[in-house]
């Protein structure tokens, strides 16, 4: 019987091997297709979901969907109903989806749903709307054949949210732990460890020359109710042009939507800026707004060509990114304005 870490285990060991040590901080000008990029540490084996996918001719869209409901139950990513809740105990999700044609889905606030990212697609889909919020999209999920899970906070998420009770005070970390994945670790890594963030924002280019992207997200632990950040947001959390690129960001979403960034980076793009480029011009804006004010705060970026230029860029150090393809499974750090 294959189980959820016997498929992971058997695609990790499809896949070439995953870097040893200290993730290398630059990749070749451009990856061959297919190619699937994910943020963090943690992005390897949301790859591995999406790569069996790619690997096999199949569409970006399905493969990014795979990554981000990977992400939606795998613990250290940290992202799903087992992540940390709001300020009032409640764990609510946003996701979004966007695929080759410029059709687009995000719902935001959903409590209760295992996978917001299926439902995003669903929405996409089947119907003329692009977002959906709170009990309007939980019951759009329901009427659509997802199950209602149980209001119960994980052991973890418990325990973090009665600390943070005792002086309930909000302050985002700016890199809570990022870990290199070794060989010779990487299974025992996917049946436990820690967080390492809350965010995975997830781009692929299929063998057909098509780009899609996913994002996924419990949002800002211990946030207000009710908030929501960039990662639902077609246009800040993610973009997709078919003829440019893909975009999409971790980080603290109030900066990411007030430069739009995603939209920002793939007009960069089209105007002749590699993925890198742009992706350190929209760091940059963010940062030249409030220079101080940045230095408390992480945003990090990355992009991808539909040439298979891969960029990202960061306000902080150690933000890092996942790159899978047939000759490429590694962990890589960005640069950063600071």
């Amino acid at each position: 019987m294959t189980t959820r870490r016997n498929f992971i285990q058997l695609s990790l060991a499809a896949l070439p091997l995953l870097a040893a040590c200290r993730p290398p901080d630059r990749h070749p000008a451009a990856f061959e297709k297919p190619l699937v990029v994910s943020t963090w540490d943690s992005g390897i084996r949301a790859n591995a979901a999406a790569w069996p996918i790619l690997r096999e001719n199949g569409r970006a869209l399905d493969a990014v969907e795979a990554a981000a409901r990977y992400a939606e139950i795998e613990k250290s990513c940290c992202v799903g109903l087992a992540a940390n809740p709001d300020r009032d105990g409640k764990v609510t999700l946003d996701a979004s989806i966007m695929d080759e044609n410029a059709n687009c889905g995000g719902v935001a606030f959903v409590q209760r749903i295992r996978h917001p990212i299926s439902v995003a697609r669903r929405l996409m889909e089947t119907t003329p709307h692009v977002f959906m919020v709170g009990e309007g999209a939980e019951q759009f999920a329901l009427e659509n054949g997802f199950e209602r899970e149980p209001e119960v906070l994980s052991p973890e998420a418990a325990q973090s949210w009665k600390k943070w009770l005792e002086k309930s005070e909000y302050k985002p970390v700016i890199n809570v732990e990022n870990r290199s994945v070794q060989p010779q670790a990487a299974p025992a890594f996917l049946e436990g460890g820690e967080p390492n963030h809350d965010t995975m924002g997830t781009i692929a280019l299929d063998a057909a020359g098509n780009l899609s992207g996913a994002c996924t997200t419990s949002g800002m632990a211990f946030k207000m109710r009710g908030r929501v950040g960039d990662s639902p947001v077609i246009g800040a959390g993610l973009f997709v042009d078919n003829e440019i690129g893909a975009a999409t960001s971790s980080g603290v979403g109030e900066e990411v939507i007030r430069i739009c960034g995603t939209h920002l980076i793939i007009e960069l793009m089209r105007h002749g800026r590699p993925p890198e480029e742009a992706c350190r011009e929209a760091i940059n804006r963010i940062v030249k707004r409030n220079p101080e004010k940045a230095r408390t705060f992480q945003v990090g970026f990355i992009a991808l060509s539909r040439r298979g230029e891969v960029g990202a860029f960061a306000v902080q150090p150690d933000f890092t990114y996942s790159v899978t393809n047939n000759g490429t499974n590694q962990v890589f750090t960005a640069g950063s304005f600071f």
